[in-house]
């Protein structure tokens, strides 16, 4: 099973109505590892999804589409909190800005989380708010250990949110201690110029593989594309468009889910396996990570793609 531990949440996204500033607010079943975790499962992989559930109506709103695609929600019973909100505006380019007001994601205990732990993980992705809070970071790095042990391959998508951080230079410290557990590493280009906007891409990457897990980073461009790096290779691919375009949100955690699976599929996900990847290995990997997360924008909100409808984009040579 791939676990993926971290937040769930109601995306709120604005929409304007008229031209007197009032603004309509939907809602959408979220969050950067929710979201990993439904592209997951709809990939065709057995997935397990490691966060609490409110017993509110938000809760039931969140459960519904994590269950219709496949997910098993391991931690079984709702805690009381309230479902975390996240209120999305979007620009003029239709990208996402979030503002957060948490909750239920951060209603669970060490022992619970790793308790709920499969006996045999296969991966243990995380990120995303996980490493927000230092109690919470602790709990959460204690879990990556577990799975570690478990035999899990650990993958981390820190996704920063520079507006849940309060003390910046405390929240890179407390980084490291992720990014020295992964061995699969993504960020943006965002996040990167976030932790140090002096240092080149080229020398974050060797830093990360530097560590002494790290086999394989992933860094994105927005429209620019990806790149993926090893120790001794390096890919890169173009964004898919996709015919109808419906806006950014979870492209990144889709992605990740695309990246994930196809390493699983071509027997590189194991850290030894990673390293042995070519650049063509690499770049075939990044375009189907590129075709999972471009089909998931031609939605509003996060709607991860199939495998067949991920088949049938790589089928005309894309």
């Amino acid at each position: 099973m791939f676990v993926v531990g971290g937040e769930s949440l109601i995306d709120l996204v604005s929409q304007p109505v008229g031209a007197d500033g009032r603004l309509m607010l939907e809602a959408h079943a979220g969050g950067s590892p929710y979201n990993c975790a439904m592209a997951l499962s709809k990939l065709g992989n057995p997935t397990g999804f490691l966060c609490p559930m409110s017993r509110d109506g938000f809760g039931d709103v969140l459960l519904r589409p994590l269950q219709a695609a496949g997910v098993t929600p391991l931690l079984g019973e709702r805690v009381k909190a309230p479902t975390t909100l996240a209120v999305v505006t979007l620009n003029e380019r239709m990208q996402a800005q979030y503002e957060f007001y948490r909750s239920a994601d951060r209603a669970f205990t060490r022992k619970g989380l790793i308790a709920a732990l499969p006996d045999r993980p296969e991966v243990f992705q995380f990120g995303g708010f996980t490493s927000i809070v230092a109690e919470d970071a602790e709990t959460w790095l204690e879990v990556a250990d577990a799975a570690a042990a478990k035999g899990a391959t650990i993958t981390l998508d820190p996704n920063i949110r520079p507006s849940l951080i309060d003390d910046a230079d405390a929240y890179r410290q407390r980084l490291k201690g992720f990014f020295a557990r992964a061995h699969l590493i993504k960020l943006s280009d965002e996040d990167l110029n976030w932790l140090n906007p002096d240092k080149a891409i080229e020398a974050h990457v060797a830093d990360f593989l530097a560590e002494p897990r790290c086999r394989l980073v992933v860094v994105t461009f927005g429209e620019s594309g990806s790149r993926a790096f090893t120790g001794s290779a390096e890919g890169r691919a173009d964004i898919y468009q996709p015919p109808v375009f419906g806006d950014t949100v979870g492209a990144g955690d889709s992605l990740m889910a695309g990246i994930i699976s196809i390493l699983a599929e071509r027997g590189a996900l194991k850290p030894d396996d990673m390293v042995r990847m070519t650049a063509e290995g690499l770049t075939q990997m990044l375009r189907f990570g590129a075709v999972v997360a471009g089909l998931n924008c031609a939605h509003k909100g996060c709607k991860p793609p199939t495998r067949a409808e991920v088949e049938a984009v790589l089928e005309q040579a894309f």
